[in-house]
C-alpha cells in the first residue's frame, strides 16, 4: 500500500492509502505520479505528496499537522525548525 499526504499550504491536512495498484505498482518516485493521476480520478484535489509508512523516503512518516519542507523534499513534526 502507499500513502499520501494532502497539503494545506505546507501543513499536512490528511494521510489517505491507495493502492499499489493504483499508484502503477512501482517504487518511489515512479509511483508518485501515477499515485497523484489516481488520486485526481477520484475527485480529491489538492496536492498530494507520497509519504513512506516504513520511512524509507522524505525523512518521516507524514502525519496530520506535520510540516513538508519544499527545499528538502522531506516532512518534519511542526515543532522541528526547517533549515532554509
Amino acid at each position: 500500500m502507499a500513502h499520501f499526504a494532502l497539503l494545506n499550504g505546507d501543513t499536512v491536512a490528511q494521510v489517505i492509502v491507495v493502492s499499489n495498484d493504483d499508484c502503477g505498482g512501482g517504487n518511489f518516485p515512479e509511483s508518485e505520479a501515477a499515485g497523484q493521476a489516481f488520486i485526481a480520478s477520484l475527485g480529491l484535489a489538492g496536492e498530494w505528496k507520497q509519504t513512506s509508512y516504513n520511512a524509507n523516503f522524505r525523512g518521516k512518516y507524514a502525519g496530520i499537522g506535520d510540516i513538508y519542507d519544499a527545499v528538502n523534499d522531506v516532512f518534519v513534526s511542526p515543532a522541528t525548525e526547517v533549515a532554509e
